[in-house]
Order: C-alpha cells, then structure tokens, then sequence
C-alpha cells in the first residue's frame, strides 16, 4: 500500500466533498451559511470587532438569542472570534476571522443582489401569485 502525505490527503479530502451527495458534511455548512442571520452578521462584522450590543443595533429585528446562537455558530466554524476583555462588566468583542474574511465578498454580494432585485422579485411573485 501506497504511502501519502498529509497534504496529498487533504487534497483528497477536498476532491470527496459533493454537496450534491445526502452524506455529505458540506450540506450542513451550505444549511448554515444561507441562514439569513449569518448573511447579516458576517458584512456588518468586516469593518471590524464589535460587541454583541453594537451587532444587534445594526441588525434590526435580530433577537439577543438568534444572535448569540449565530455568533456561536460561526465561532464554531472558524468563521469568528470571541474575545473577552477582563473589565467590569467583561468586554465581549466579535471579530471575522481569516476565513471569515474570505466568506465576507461572497456574503455581502448575496446581501447587494438581493437589495438590488428586490423589485424584480416582487414583480415575478404577483405574476405567479396572479396565475389561474
């Protein structure tokens, strides 16, 4: 048997990954990432660390427990970090990660198309919705 490297499987790994196939653990962070919290939270953390109050201030009708759930999850996947500061209170800051950063430009043009269609979508609604 053939000998590889880990860099050689990991390569493999990548190549095994088909979000078309039921088993695939790619599905589940597809499930995450279009969850419309975390397509809010990831552009309104780019300009850099926030705490949690500042995020739900930017982010109308998020509520304190769909946020800390979101931020979580990203921390969970790589995509954020937490930071505590020892004060009183705790300072809490939220911040993208490296890999958070990549994500951001394909967020933030899902966010931008979606604001820019809008109207186009609303027309296609009434259209379907007007059928026989």
């Amino acid at each position: 048997m053939a000998t590889t490297t880990a860099a050689q499987r990991r390569e493999q790994a990548k190549r095994d990954y088909d979000a078309f196939l039921a088993q695939c653990p790619t599905r589940e962070l597809l499930s995450r990432l279009t969850d419309k919290w975390v397509a809010l939270v990831v552009p309104a953390l780019a300009d850099g660390p926030q705490r949690h109050s500042e995020l739900a201030g930017r982010i109308a009708g998020v509520s304190q427990k769909m946020l800390t759930q979101t931020l979580r999850t990203l921390e969970r996947d790589g995509l954020v970090t937490r930071t505590v500061t020892a004060s009183v209170p705790a300072r809490v800051d939220y911040e993208l990660t490296p890999l958070g950063h990549e994500l951001f430009p394909v967020m933030v043009a899902i966010k931008h198309w979606a604001e820019a269609h809008m109207d186009q979508v609303f027309t296609a609604r009434a259209e379907f919705d007007a059928r026989p």
